[in-house]
């Protein structure tokens, strides 16, 4: 793949760092591809920083496209190597599936030993688009739905919120510091009984190339104008999971989005829930996909 026989003596090569940049794999991911699985195998400077070339590239396209049709990780290099007609196999018996149950049951049981184990695995091996699409959103989703009247489920709730916190929080620190993207406010709405939504979708913004500002506690919807011009906001994204009241529906939130000068979105299951309610109001309904969010708010942050 990278050899020296393979490519000619002038062909371009590039760091790991503009890598990441061109293909959205995060270097983390492009290691443990390498290390474990031997799926890419970039050339090394007499210091050993890895240098890729453009065939790497399009193989790291290529793995992606696999990955995101289901393949996991670890029967994507038998693929590579095969004509392109092949078609993408049925994903594993128990690979996502099993991931998602293992997720949920470590969520259930408090063991923050497992969920760690299993958080660092899907995040260090798949790209973090496939994280949220395949584990991290429909495990929320399936947690919420028998959390309403279980016993226990409020400290399930904040375990989950607590750890996710410190994990994306990091990255989202991190992701802030070298990210020129447009700064993204985002807010929990009243009713919401969490912070899970608003921080899917602070990690599929800051995937999305965003700047991020989520505070642990909800901001007073009168406020918000306020920290939006203050943290030079370019867009305002407003999360529940809930249906929320319908004033708040209905007039309280148009009338914040008459009053500011950046998109209003909003995401999370209340977005499909009151779609038609807000049909005819500034407030862009962004849909309760966070990765489907973000490619619906870059044509209004370019308009």
């Amino acid at each position: 793949m990278s050899d020296k026989a393979t490519h000619p003596a002038d062909a371009p090569l590039y760091p790991i760092r503009e890598v990441s940049r061109l293909t959205g794999v995060n270097s983390v991911t492009l290691r443990a591809w390498e290390r474990r699985y031997a799926l890419i195998c970039p050339q090394r400077t007499p210091k050993g920083h890895r240098l890729y070339a453009r065939d790497d590239i399009q193989r790291i396209e290529s793995i992606l496209q696999w990955l995101n049709r289901g393949v996991p990780v670890s029967q994507v290099r038998e693929l590579l190597d095969q004509p392109r007609t092949v078609d993408a196999p049925e994903p594993a018996a128990g690979d996502w599936p099993s991931q998602r149950q293992q997720l949920i049951a470590a969520v259930e049981s408090l063991d923050l030993t497992r969920l760690d184990t299993l958080y660092n695995q899907c995040m260090a091996l798949y790209p973090v688009s496939t994280c949220l699409s395949e584990l991290f959103k429909p495990v929320v989703e399936a947690l919420e739905e028998h959390w309403d009247d279980q016993l226990g489920a409020a400290l399930q709730r904040r375990t989950l919120e607590a750890f996710l916190r410190t994990r994306i929080g990091t990255r989202l620190y991190h992701a802030n510091l070298s990210s020129q993207g447009t700064t993204v406010l985002i807010n929990r709405l009243p009713d919401d009984h969490g912070t899970l939504w608003d921080l899917l979708v602070a990690l599929a913004a800051s995937q999305a190339g965003y700047r991020v500002q989520l505070f642990d506690a909800q901001l007073p919807l009168n406020e918000l104008p306020l920290a939006v011009e203050r943290l030079r906001a370019g867009a305002l994204l407003l999360c529940s999971g809930q249906s929320e009241r319908a004033d708040l529906i209905r007039r309280q939130l148009p009338r914040l989005a008459d009053q500011l000068e950046v998109p209003v979105g909003l995401c999370g299951p209340i977005a499909r829930i009151r779609a038609s309610d807000l049909a005819d109001s500034q407030i862009a309904v962004l849909g309760d996909d966070p990765l489907q969010a973000m490619t619906r708010l870059a044509p209004l942050l370019r308009a």
